[in-house]
């Protein structure tokens, strides 16, 4: 780290100590392998390591990661085939087999029923998937899956099946095999999109999750290993490009998380990244993905959860609970959890307050009689301490960050506790009442009251965040949620808190800071990311460059405009890799607009559109587009649009306003300023907006309750002091606009327009006089 940092520093002095330049490139940018590169081995598939690693590779086979994707045939398929009918939302499906193939009958493109030929099968147990292949390379994953256990037909969205146009139908890009499931169920995916024509040319060397997708590309391994014994020479890591042994928590975790977390991917994985984050972005704990506590609400896939954990923190792996290769635990019940924790201790009554199996008792039933959890059931460790979640309807995935149950936070936040998912027909108070019989009242501070306050922007969440952020004692994913939430506090001690962070050992950490960081000077804003273009991790370095893009990137030094534009153009990268989602082509609008590209800002706005219509930021934008080329009326539709389908959208709904206004549709410019200021209470320019359009409308005492809600909020305001003394004048007050003309000239004594307009007022009272 200290290495970056200095280049960072020198480079804003690299006039009066002139570094060559390269030397920065060859020992900070450059991505660095100690051993072989992705380049130098190739993938030769799980077969080629079944004859020396014979026990490893049976482990595997018909394991989860073997049985990830697969060719449909007799011996993958599970679903029944036999011309099976299922119904479910006034849709009747037919499966059935043709030729030696297999077929679905159902709901397609635009609503209409049709024939789908289906080529392969998607995971194993508990369900199976399947897809469907569809022009431009696309494969597509059909909304009714196989329920293995219960052996029939089920909708993976039973409630409410989302409508043809929606991103989410199964024929959109939501569920699009592509770019949202393939990386992570076969062995060196290669996407292959072109967003030019739109196609995929999507391609793999395992088609399952093979020994490769763990250990790297195995040639040069293979070719070591068939030397004889006493010719191979003495080599690193046995030739392979992932070290998988002899490893700590982070590393083996990191090893699992480019599959196993929520993320954005940053382009195809080569196993050759130094950093997690120069392959992917992992999510924070936002509010749709997460409770504030940190417990999962969607599906989040393990790495969010378990690095919040203090099993992590105490260097426990991912292979303490799992076989790497059959992916099976390695005990089964509480003998799990005993390999580390004392039997005598924790595996007895008194620390669990639960009957164990085998003993006497009533079953924990439903209110229609449905027994929910048998009796023993609560002295199992993962019942207390990993509650878990179903997804896709029928896969229960417990939670990793293996916490304490907390009723008492439950009655706080309103979040679950592991106490009343067993006992739904109790209270979390009593919940609670009980938790402090059995173990006292102690109960430590928890974070989530801090992450709570700060996504409802209370005021008092300011201090919390700020010292959450900079704390090393908690989880990085929940010091960078902390960086992310204080972005809605603008303020000096904020902005010194994003300073520090930019600073931080951790990449996550720093990588938040630069998003969330706001400054209105440009110079200020070039001074404090320019180092950050020197990072040695591209999440950061590529998030750097996006943030000082167009005006800001003027004022970097010569050198550091060079490795600006390597980094910026690592962004355009990874946002073009990303370009068949809509956040990849907004991200890319936003770089075009700051570049002052507008008509290709314009064209991946509307592709964000095209994508998913739903996706309201690339509406927002273009629509500020729109105004900007004089296209009010297309601008006017899409901020219709949003506001419609998110009213609690203020800003969408004062930028609606204020394009209205332009319009000179001042009627309704007023209702939406009016609900923009309800909404945003302490921006005083919306007030005063919304005075001037009131005023226009000669609604006279609204019009100034407004501007003086104006003035309130910002009292040396020279535009809202002038604006109330103008309404005084307009409407023959004289007194009044005389005495806000003073308060002009008191606060702001240097500005011409309070004398002159002083002077002006004094003369139109001389003149009432005569």
């Amino acid at each position: 780290m200290t290495g970056w940092k200095t280049t960072g520093i020198i480079a804003t002095i690299i006039i009066i100590l002139s570094i060559p330049l390269y030397i920065l490139k060859v020992t900070v940018i450059s991505p660095r392998r100690d051993t072989i590169s992705a380049q130098q081995a190739e993938f030769l598939g799980s077969k080629k390591c079944r004859d020396c690693h014979k026990n490893e590779y049976d482990k595997w086979l018909d394991s989860h990661h073997d049985h990830a994707m697969d060719v449909a045939d007799e011996k993958t398929v599970l679903g029944d085939f036999g011309n099976t009918v299922f119904e479910v939302h006034g849709v009747t499906s037919r499966f059935y087999r043709k030729d030696g193939r297999y077929y679905a009958f159902t709901q397609g493109p635009g609503g209409e029923m049709g024939e789908f030929e289906i080529t392969h099968t998607f995971g194993w147990y508990p369900l199976q998937q399947y897809l469907v292949p569809f022009p431009g390379g696309r494969w597509q994953c059909l909304p009714i899956a196989w329920d293995v256990r219960e052996k029939e037909w089920y909708h993976l969205v039973p409630d409410s099946p989302p409508d043809f146009k929606d991103w989410l139908y199964w024929t959109n890009a939501g569920q699009n095999w592509n770019g949202m499931c393939a990386e992570c169920h076969s062995t060196n995916l290669k996407k292959n999109y072109s967003p030019d024509t739109d196609t995929y040319q999507t391609t793999w060397s395992d088609i399952d999750v093979g020994c490769e997708a763990c250990h790297g590309p195995g040639s040069r391994h293979a070719e070591w290993a068939e030397l004889p014994d006493m010719a191979r020479p003495q080599v690193e890591n046995y030739e392979l490009l992932v070290k998988t042994s002899e490893l700590g928590s982070r590393s083996l975790v990191e090893l699992c998380a480019p599959c196993h977390s929520r993320r954005a991917a940053l382009g195809d994985y080569t196993h050759a990244e130094p950093d997690l984050l120069d392959s992917l972005l992992p999510s924070l704990l936002a509010e749709n993905l997460y409770f504030t506590d940190g417990q999962i609400l969607e599906e989040v896939y393990v790495y969010g959860s378990f690095t919040q954990s203090k099993m992590y923190h105490r260097d426990v792996r991912c292979s303490d609970c799992h076989d790497v290769h059959s992916v099976k635990l390695l005990k089964e019940g509480n003998d799990l959890c005993l390999q580390c924790h004392r039997a005598g201790e924790y595996d007895t009554k008194r620390h669990h307050f639960h009957k164990k199996k085998g003993e006497k008792g009533e079953p924990v039933k439903s209110s229609d009689g449905k027994v929910l959890f048998e009796v023993g059931t609560g002295a199992d460790c993962v019942q207390c301490h990993m509650p878990g979640r179903q997804y896709m309807v029928i896969d229960y995935r417990p939670d990793h960050s293996i916490r304490i149950p907390r009723p008492g936070l439950s009655m706080k936040l309103g979040i679950p506790n592991a106490c009343n998912r067993c006992h739904p027909d109790k209270t979390d108070k009593w919940s609670d009442e009980s938790m402090t019989k059995w173990y006292g009242p102690g109960r430590r501070p928890h974070y989530g009251t801090v992450i709570e306050a700060g996504r409802k922007r209370l005021p008092e969440a300011r201090n919390g965040l700020i010292r959450l952020a900079g704390d090393p004692l908690y989880p990085v994913i929940v010091r960078a949620t902390a960086l992310s939430l204080l972005a809605a506090f603008p303020g000096k001690d904020t902005t010194e808190a994003f300073q520090l962070a930019l600073m931080d050992d951790e990449a996550l950490i720093r990588r938040t800071a630069v998003d969330s960081l706001n400054l209105n000077d440009d110079k200020a804003l070039a001074d404090v990311i320019g180092p950050l273009l020197y990072d040695p991790v591209k999440a950061v370095r590529i998030e750097a460059a996006q943030k000082l893009a167009g005006e800001p990137s003027k004022l970097l030094t010569p050198e550091q405009r060079q490795v600006f534009e390597s980094a910026l153009g690592e962004f355009e990268e990874s946002m073009t890799y990303s370009a068949d989602f809509a956040f990849g082509r907004y991200n890319l609008g936003n770089l075009y607009t700051a570049l002052n590209r507008a008509d290709e800002a314009i064209r991946d706005y509307e592709a964000a559109i095209k994508i998913d219509d739903l996706f309201y930021p690339a509406k927002v934008n273009l629509a500020m587009l729109y105004n900007q080329r004089g296209k009010n009326e297309r601008a006017e539709v899409l901020l219709r649009e949003v506001v419609g389908a998110h009213p609690e959208l203020y800003d969408a709904a004062y930028s609606l306003g204020l394009l209205l206004a332009e319009m000179k549709q001042y009627g309704d410019a007023a209702e939406f300023l009016q609900e923009a200021a309800k909404g945003l209470p302490e921006r005083p320019r919306i007030q005063y907006n919304l005075g001037l359009v009131l005023q226009h409308l000669r609604r006279n005492a609204k019009a100034e309750a407004a501007l003086r809600a104006a003035l309130a909020l910002a009292p040396d305001n020279m535009d809202y002091l002038y604006a109330l003394a103008d309404h005084h004048i307009k409407k023959g007050q004289f007194k009044k606009a005389e005495s806000m003309a003073k308060q002009m000239i008191e606060k702001h004594p240097n500005q011409r327009i309070g004398h002159e307009l002083l002077q002006a007022i004094q003369r139109g009272l001389e003149d009432e006089k005569k």
